[in-house]
């Protein structure tokens, strides 16, 4: 996988914090592959994880957190979410007309939740106009605090369906150098990697994903253009034709890949170069079953076969070695562990749920070197829970469990922060 350029004052980065805080008595899940372990202390200076080892007390001028047992485990990473869909709210007949601005309101808010559930860096792969570029911002110069945020910009796509109904939402592009010039135009509008759709969506009912919507040539342009520059390449991946083109073409993440089981050599190379899947499987329940009655008829019947489908294909990848990452695609953001669930219930072992949330999607944004582990040198991003998420991951969508969220090693939500009357 390619190298990406960050820059982390692009990514809403708060200033770690200063000092040091020592969190005693922790049951541990760092993330790495190790066991769960009993009466960790770990330590943390500058908003770095310094020290991980047996309790030994506090330290003279040290903040000392006693977490009496609780798990500790790094926080939350969601590869694949979309801000801005369903955010607007739903006005009467004769009421006030949403003003600009609005919008962005909401999805802070909607981000400050998601933080308070210990989702501490999200990335963001196709939002309405400059909305989610404009949250982050005012994130920066310190306007509120919310997860780490990656963007994709425009979605680059050939001309299509799908992009007349989120029109603001796509840079249509045909031919390799208007998909080169695509990409740059979203490198120079901010993005932090570059999102294009090789195949058509089941979320579009014009849309057929099983033809590739994409040519090789345009898809080798766009991954020739962006790993050149130092980012990654993310390509939506429905049917084989297109999800082979992106593999083959050396696609960073393939988000979806639902009927990649039926193609196990597609897997084996996947793996072979490091590539990551990023199943979404929420989305499709969202569609057969939980949302149904917000969907066409006909794509309601197509999702419980993708459902199968992209079960199927979980499993043929983790048995091929593909790397997993956690992605929601649903909303509202602050319950995407609601994925983890789904992955366990077709069969994924917890402890592995869990390391597509932290260590494997950190790696798959290339942020492996800074979070995603609870390991010396790493960020301090991490989450307390009440509860053991091995035994039980559903308690990582349940509010009441989340005792303390860190932030580069600062305590920025949880039960443990609520005012006491």
């Amino acid at each position: 996988m390619s190298v990406p350029f960050l820059l982390p004052s692009r990514l809403a980065e708060p200033p770690p914090a200063e000092g040091t805080t020592v969190l005693l008595n922790a049951r541990l899940f760092d993330g790495t592959g190790s066991p769960v372990r009993d009466n960790v202390t770990v330590t943390i200076t500058d908003g770095h994880i310094q020290t991980i080892g047996a309790a030994n007390g506090g330290r003279d001028g040290a903040r000392v957190i006693d977490l009496e047992g609780r798990f500790l485990m790094p926080g939350l990473i969601d590869c694949h979410t979309h801000l801005t869909i369903n955010t607007e709210p739903d006005l009467a007949e004769g009421e006030e007309a949403l003003r600009p601005g609005v919008v962005g309101h909401i999805v802070a808010a909607n981000l400050r939740d998601a933080l308070g559930m210990g989702i501490t860096t999200v990335r963001e792969v196709g939002a309405h106009g400059d909305t989610v570029f404009e949250v982050r911002q005012a994130a920066r110069h310190g306007a509120f605090r919310i997860p780490r945020l990656l963007i994709s910009g425009r979605l680059v796509s050939a001309t299509s369906p799908q992009a007349s109904h989120f029109h603001d939402m796509y840079r249509e592009a045909d031919g390799p150098d208007e998909m080169r010039k695509a990409a740059r135009e979203q490198i120079r509008s901010g993005a932090d990697f570059v999102k294009i759709m090789t195949t058509g969506a089941r979320s579009v009912e014009w849309e057929n994903p099983g033809p590739a919507q994409m040519t090789r040539e345009e898809v080798a342009a766009v991954v020739d253009e962006v790993h050149r520059l130092g980012f990654r390449v993310a390509a939506h991946c429905e049917g084989l034709e297109g999800t082979r083109l992106a593999i083959e073409e050396g696609v960073d993440t393939i988000e979806h890949g639902f009927y990649l089981h039926q193609e196990p050599a597609l897997l084996e190379q996947l793996a072979a170069r490091g590539g990551v899947l990023v199943p979404t499987l929420t989305f499709l329940h969202d569609v057969a079953e939980r949302k149904a009655d917000e969907w066409s008829t006909h794509l309601v019947e197509r999702g419980a076969y993708n459902v199968e489908e992209a079960n199927r294909t979980l499993a043929a990848a983790i048995e091929a070695g593909v790397p997993i990452a956690m992605g929601y695609d649903s909303a509202p953001e602050r319950l995407a562990a609601t994925e983890l669930g789904f992955m366990v219930e077709a069969g994924m072992p917890t402890a592995e749920a869990l390391r597509s949330a932290t260590a494997t999607a950190s790696y798959a944004l290339g942020l492996d070197g800074l979070i995603g582990t609870v390991e010396s040198g790493k960020l301090a991003d991490l989450v307390v829970i009440d509860g053991d998420p091995t035994e039980d991951i559903g308690v990582l969508v349940e509010e009441q469990h989340v005792h303390l969220v860190f932030q580069s090693g600062e305590p920025v939500a949880g039960t443990a922060l609520l005012p006491t009357l």
